[in-house]
């Protein structure tokens, strides 16, 4: 049977951010990391993030755009400084394109528009996995969405598609580089919120997609850490109860399911007991936090430039830098595209390997 070329799709994110700019200057700097890609948004912000490269001191190389109306159209081998762009919704003119800098609801609603035609194309098997590149969750609002992030715009894609409730496909944030890998019980909930989603139901959950997860990917079940809620991991019950009522019965849960979990350890130290560093592995492949600035706080301190985004338990591929849009540098042509394109290369990693 012959092949069939499925793209990697890449979202451009809010057009307000660097989003735009970092994918124009992963297609010049990086020509061999982004054959087999497309841009997935619209053909005028594009534009005008190349015109910003090519205006900037390091913009010696020009690129050109491709504009596409249909995946079809999409050449397996892309020219030389060739940016394939695949317009979504009715092309904006110069005139319309949103502010550097600035949210608006403009901006959120082609982000949004951007990630759900790319969402319905990976699961529809027409893309083989789906890059976003990062958007702004005021501008989200400001369009009228109801969704804090791509996590859970994404889930909601899913269920529809599969029609089923949100509820019943749970996903979960991963956040990866090369020396540390985190998964969140919650995500993105104001932090009172976080400290009652610590249930056992949501932590046996977390502990299950994150096996599956790593299963597929590495083909080894991996050792899983997880970290105390409390200072200390609550001092038995000195300095909180939620590891002794909460926590340590879901991981007998786990380990009677044949999971490999370690903990609860103490949060100060189980990310340091986990990191791989000068050429050998940590302790523990990857470690569950509780909750968001819990779990992504020491993977962003090791550098967001080496960071990766991965969400965990949809039925497709999706994978993100590990950063937001950056207004204060948008426009400047002085962004890192380094995060987008580790995206790039976990998102081709596991669409090699059939993982989710």
């Amino acid at each position: 049977m012959a092949h069939v070329f499925k793209p990697i799709a890449i979202t451009l994110g809010d057009a307000a951010g660097i989003g735009p700019e970092i994918i124009a200057m992963a297609f010049r700097d990086a020509p061999d990391k982004v054959q087999g890609c497309v841009v997935v948004g619209d053909v005028a912000v594009m534009q005008r993030a190349a015109d910003v490269l090519a205006t900037s001191k390091h913009g010696a190389q020009h690129i050109r755009l491709l504009a596409l109306s249909h995946l079809s159209d999409l050449p397996q081998a892309l020219p030389h400084l060739t940016l394939p762009v695949l317009q979504v919704g009715t092309p904006l003119d110069a005139g319309q394109l949103p502010a550097w800098g600035v949210i608006s609801g403009a901006a959120g609603q082609l982000a949004a528009d951007a990630v759900v035609w790319a969402a319905q194309a990976a699961l529809r098997g027409e893309v083989a996995a789906l890059v976003t590149a990062p958007l702004h969750k005021e501008a989200l609002f400001a369009s009228g969405g109801q969704f804090p992030g791509h996590t859970e715009m994404l889930q909601a894609c899913a269920a529809a598609y599969a029609g089923v409730s949100v509820k019943e496909m749970p996903v979960r944030m991963m956040l990866a580089n090369r020396e540390l890998r985190t998964v969140l019980v919650s995500i993105h909930v104001p932090l009172r919120q976080a400290i009652e989603a610590v249930t056992v139901e949501n932590i046996l959950q977390t502990l299950r997609i994150t096996h599956a997860a790593e299963l597929a990917a590495t083909g080894r079940a991996p050792h899983m850490a997880v970290a105390g809620l409390n200072p200390h991991a609550g001092e038995g019950g000195l300095l909180g109860r939620e590891e002794l009522d909460t926590i340590v019965p879901a991981l007998q849960q786990a380990r009677a399911e044949g999971l490999n979990v370690s903990g609860p350890i103490a949060p100060d130290t189980v990310f340091m007991r986990a990191r791989a560093k000068d050429g050998q592995p940590g302790e523990f492949d990857v470690v569950i936090a509780m909750y968001h600035d819990q779990g992504l706080i020491p993977v962003k301190y090791l550098g967001v430039e080496q960071g990766v985004n991965v969400t965990l338990g949809l039925p497709l591929i999706r994978t993100s830098p590990d950063h937001g849009t950056a207004f204060d540098l948008a426009g400047k042509g002085r962004a890192n595209p380094a995060s987008l394109l580790e995206a790039l290369a976990m998102a081709r990693r596991l669409s090699a390997g059939g993982a989710h």
